[in-house]
């Protein structure tokens, strides 16, 4: 019986060199692909791209993130480009994102600056919350907060000033261009604040978290009520009073002298005018009573001579 049966063939185990020259074949192609593309341009960053900064330059971003084009994609650590890019002095934060190909994402998060004051070389400086000062790098930024002037260096009220400041919203200084200091024996810390609209503002530093949230409307009553300009004192009582008048009333008595002055000028011109009038009539007047005088002569002469020839005849 057995040697009726069909004997079945075992399959043929493949061989263990091929299944090698088959890994080998992958192997070497991955390879050369990772070569040609780490020699390529996808593999290198193309572009830097800097976000969210208004007082520092990119190219002091750029440069503290010691990353620049050309530099492997791969190898760029977005944890170390943090780290660095933070240690700037007005950066809060940063936020680093790779995007392939080639492109790195530098999201920058700045310290909010309260104020700006003129340094040395009339360089414009930020002032953060603590009063601390950066220097503006940044050409043609705008000048959106108020700008503190005649505040000592390292005056402790300018950094009371700005921590209050800090803690108040922006758009209560929207209208003030300029804050400085004028303390008194009453108020050591009393400060003046010029606005837009043409208005001084005279307050503390203690009460300007009660009085700013009511300084737009305080100005927009005053405007609808047609009063432009003038001091607005806010302490105890707000209260309203306009400007000095000194240099007014000096261009009022210019202005009369300048107009008493036209009409004396304009007096003594009709003065010479009639004058003039006056010495024209005389001059005729006497060249009329010069011929008068001349008929009168002649007729004198000519009733002597009728006469003379009247006593000839009588004469004869």
């Amino acid at each position: 019986m057995e040697d009726r049966l069909p004997v079945i063939k075992k399959p043929n185990p493949k061989s263990r060199s091929s299944k090698k020259l088959l890994l080998f074949l992958f192997i070497f192609f991955i390879t050369l692909l990772l070569i040609l593309f780490f020699q390529s341009s996808l593999s290198k960053i193309t572009e830097i791209e800097v976000q969210g900064q208004q007082l520092v330059s990119k190219e002091e971003i750029a440069q503290a993130a010691a990353v620049k084009v050309g530099d492997h994609f791969f190898s760029v650590s977005s944890s170390k480009v943090e780290s660095q890019v933070k240690a700037l002095k007005m950066v809060e934060s940063v936020d680093v994102s790779k995007k392939f190909p080639g492109r790195l994402i530098i999201q920058v998060h700045e310290y909010p600056k309260v104020a700006y004051q003129v340094g040395e070389n009339s360089q414009i400086e930020a002032l953060l919350a603590d009063a601390s000062v950066v220097p503006v790098t940044v050409q043609g930024v705008a000048l959106d907060k108020p700008i503190l002037t005649g505040w000592p260096k390292d005056d402790p009220l300018k950094v009371k000033l700005c921590l209050v400041m800090s803690k108040l919203p922006a758009s209560y200084f929207s209208d003030v261009s300029e804050i400085k200091p004028s303390p008194t024996d009453s108020y050591p810390d009393k400060i003046k604040m010029y606005t837009r609209s043409q208005y001084e503002v005279q307050t503390t530093i203690g009460y300007l978290p009660d009085k700013m949230k009511y300084l737009d409307s305080y100005i927009a009553s005053l405007q609808s009520s047609k009063i432009s300009g003038g001091v607005i004192t806010m302490l105890e009582a707000d209260t309203h009073a306009p400007f000095e008048k000194d240099s007014g009333k000096t261009n009022t008595k210019d202005t009369k002298d300048g107009t008493d002055g036209k009409v004396n000028k304009d007096s003594k011109d009709n003065k010479d005018s009639k004058e003039g009038k006056d010495g024209k009539d005389g001059k005729n007047g006497e060249t009329s009573a010069s011929k008068e005088t001349d008929k009168r002569d002649t007729a004198s002469s000519s009733g002597d001579e009728k006469k003379q020839e009247g006593q000839e005849k009588a004469r004869n």
